[in-house]
Order: C-alpha cells, then structure tokens, then sequence
C-alpha cells in the first residue's frame, strides 16, 4: 500500500469510530469521555488487535491489515455492507465472498449478539461456518475462529474429522449427522444450482459413506430448534436448547443456547461465565 493509502484508511476507521456509541457495541460508557465514540483501545479490544497495532493503523504508519483483522474490525465498528466493502478496497484487499469465516456479520445480527450477554450465542453461515462468537459461546464450544477454508464449516468437519464429534456424546452422533445433511439440503436448495461453494462443499462430503448414505435420502429440513447435550470439558455436560433466528436471505443466522430446566445447566452456566476459557485443573 502506498502512504496515501495508508493515510485514507486510518482516517476511514476513524470517523467511523468517532461516530459509535459504547452502549450500541455492548460496552458501558464511563462518567466522563473525552472523546466522541469508542475510544482506540476500546476498538482494539474490540477488534482482538493490540492497541498500539491500532493505533498505528489510524496514523496510517501501519502495516498492511490482513483479511482476518479487517473482518474483525469491520464488526467491532459496525459497518454497513458499503462501508465494509469500502474497508476492503481501501486495504488493498479482496472483499471476501459470502460463507467464509470472514464474510461480514448482518449489523442486525451483531447487534442482537452483543445483548445477548448472559448465555451462549453466535452467527453462522447457512452452511455452518462461524462468523462471530460471544465470549460465552467461545467457553462453552472453543474457538471457531482460526478454521479455514472448507474446514471453517463444523458440518463439514463433522462428517471429515472424526475428532470435531467430541463436542456431542456420542449416542447423539446419528441424530446430528441426520441433521446437518437435512439442513445442509435445504441451505444448498435455497442457494440454487450455480452456488459452487455449497455444491463444492456438498461433493467432497460424499467421499464420507455417512454423509452419502444420509444424502441420497433427500431429507430435507432447516434447523429452527434443537436440543443439545455438549460436553465440556471441565464442567460436563450442558443440556440445552438451541434457537435460530435467521436473516432475511438465509445465509446467516443467529444461534443461541437457553439452559434445559432440571438439568443443573443454568448453574454450570452461571460457573461457565464466571470461569471463561480457564482450566479448573491444574496443568
């Protein structure tokens, strides 16, 4: 990137910063700011970036900002889908297309993430690549964020990396493999004949026998609700339901998990959130 480049994307990202509110992005505004907006280190933190690291990008005295870091910085300032494509091309780098791990996250969507402060939740893609997590969703399920490419999709690491089941116990292995083929049907319908990622996607998981086996039944079905046991590794096992809300077109939709009453869930929740990603035992 030239210096003039460098210069017009510090100032991009600092207008829109100055023009944020720390309450729309979940955080708690001080007694006293001296600034409009989030301040640069709430945008950092935000962003998951060093603070010096920002700072130098606003200076235009930074690197080249990779696709991940734009992507994250994208969703920690809310863009619009002009402006995150407006971020991109001032970067110097290609918007990524819609499905992968940083494809932009529907404003709508994020919003609604951050206020879900209090349980698990995160935004997938139709064909179940996370997008963006909370800080709950991250203790209870890992990090989703450092997959890539065709294993950036759970439903295709399910059924091509046998370690990825450990999440469910195994009893429930059929139930799930039934029904991310039924969804991974429907999404693959709505997105049409030409859509080659889905169809991509869809031919390498026949090298699976499951997956075949299960395809070639044309069960068809969108996952609105489910109940789920996950195993955690320190705390054991979370029964809860998982909701769905979905976005206009379809490819996004937001998940969140809602303890099942008399499983003891909503008190390891309650641990979970004051845990975080700590280990409970010692190494």
């Amino acid at each position: 990137m030239r210096a003039a480049g460098y210069a017009e994307l510090g100032a991009f990202l600092r207008s829109r910063r100055e023009r944020i509110r720390p309450e729309d992005v979940g955080l708690v505004p001080g007694p006293r700011r001296r600034v409009p907006g989030l301040r640069r280190d709430e945008v950092a933190q935000l962003a998951g970036a060093s603070v010096d690291y920002y700072n130098e990008l606003e200076r235009g005295a930074g690197s080249q900002p990779s696709e991940q870091m734009l992507a994250a910085l994208g969703r920690a300032l809310r863009l619009t889908d002009d402006e995150w494509n407006h971020l991109y091309h001032l970067a110097e780098r290609p918007v990524p297309p819609p499905g992968v791990a940083a494809s932009h996250v529907q404003p709508g969507m994020l919003d609604l993430l951050t206020r879900l402060g209090s349980t698990p939740a995160k935004v997938i893609t139709d064909l179940h690549v996370t997008l963006v997590q909370n800080p709950l969703a991250v203790a209870l399920l890992g990090d989703q964020s450092h997959f890539t490419g065709k294993h950036a999709s759970f439903a295709y690491r399910w059924f091509m990396d046998p370690a990825s089941r450990a999440v469910y116990p195994e009893a429930d292995h059929d139930t799930q493999s039934q029904a991310f083929v039924a969804d991974l049907r429907a999404g693959a319908a709505r997105r049409g004949r030409k859509d080659t990622e889905a169809r991509s996607m869809i031919a390498e998981l026949r090298d699976s026998a499951e997956f075949a086996e299960l395809w070639d039944r044309h069960d068809v079905a969108f996952r609105r609700r489910d109940r789920k046991r996950i195993n955690h590794p320190e705390l054991g096992l979370f029964d809860v339901s998982c909701l769905n809300l979905f976005s206009e077109d379809g490819r996004q939709r937001l998940l969140w998990f809602t303890p099942t009453p008399g499983t003891g869930t909503a008190e390891r929740l309650e641990l979970l959130a004051v845990i975080g990603t700590q280990k409970l035992t010692a190494p």
